[in-house]
């Protein structure tokens, strides 16, 4: 099994073969993502929900993401590592390029952040910091948003267009869509040169995330629409990572009741 790159991922989209991602946020369940042939690791700032316990990703530091990042690096052999910047981490080009230094030395292969910060992204490309761009329902602007809703309904859907389009056009390598309607993620998708990473957003994207705990089942009810639970019929959590792979890989999943129209 060899390492993923960003040059795999864009092999990937190019040879519309599908991307797998599921987050992870220690060795323990990193070594079972990456021994199952999960192609992108995501260390997500949803720790603050499922392993912290909190109400939303807000409270979450940039202190705690290079600690879990470093948990994950130490498990993973194979797969491409992504960390999130955690909420007020970015709020400036220099205090974004220190946050992205930090998770690059913890182990990390590229930083996420979320919305279009566009020069942000741009500096950090510049200084060879691989970026993964984010649109639609954004956890950190929850309260913003009013809630976990779906995004870029009616309208809207020209904002969430724009803000992809000028992510990937100030060099962005990777783009997540989060709970935005299935036909604006395949539109999207299509036009985008980069890949795009759905949760909640249908089986046209080119790769899918969950997070672990929601695909194991351990997340309480109730759950999102996005989410199944791979654990049920499995033998082991080993085996219900490779049965995300494989219906991710064979567009069995997300199905039509995953979606948002």
């Amino acid at each position: 099994m060899s390492n993923i790159t960003v040059s795999t991922l864009q092999q990937r989209k190019q040879q519309a073969q599908k991307v797998t991602c599921l987050t992870s946020y220690d060795a323990a369940l990193a070594r079972l993502v990456d021994a199952a042939g999960v192609d992108v690791i995501l260390v997500g700032d949803s720790l603050g929900m499922v392993v912290q316990g909190q109400m939303s990703t807000v409270p979450v530091t940039l202190e705690q993401m290079v600690y879990h990042t470093q948990c994950v690096a130490r498990g993973v052999k194979h797969a491409f590592i992504v960390a999130d910047l955690p909420f007020a981490s970015y709020q400036t080009t220099a205090q974004a390029m220190q946050s992205a230094a930090a998770l690059m030395q913890a182990g990390a292969h590229m930083v996420k952040l979320e919305g279009n910060f566009s020069a942000t992204i741009s500096a950090l490309v510049g200084q060879g910091i691989p970026v993964c761009g984010h649109v639609g329902l954004l956890p950190q602007s929850v309260h913003r948003l009013g809630g976990y809703r779906v995004q870029g309904k009616g309208d809207a859907a020209q904002q969430i267009i724009e803000d992809a389009l000028s992510i990937e056009h100030a060099g962005a390598q990777l783009i997540v869509f989060e709970c935005i309607p299935v036909g604006l993620a395949r539109d999207l998708t299509a036009r985008l040169n980069v890949p795009t990473i759905g949760i909640g957003a249908g089986v046209d994207c080119d790769g899918q995330v969950l997070v672990i705990h929601d695909m194991l089942g351990i997340t309480p009810a109730p759950r999102a629409r996005f989410v199944k639970d791979f654990l049920q019929g499995a033998d082991s959590i080993s085996q219900a990572i490779e049965h995300f792979v494989e219906q991710v890989k064979q567009q069995q999943f997300p199905d039509d009741s995953h979606g948002y129209e």
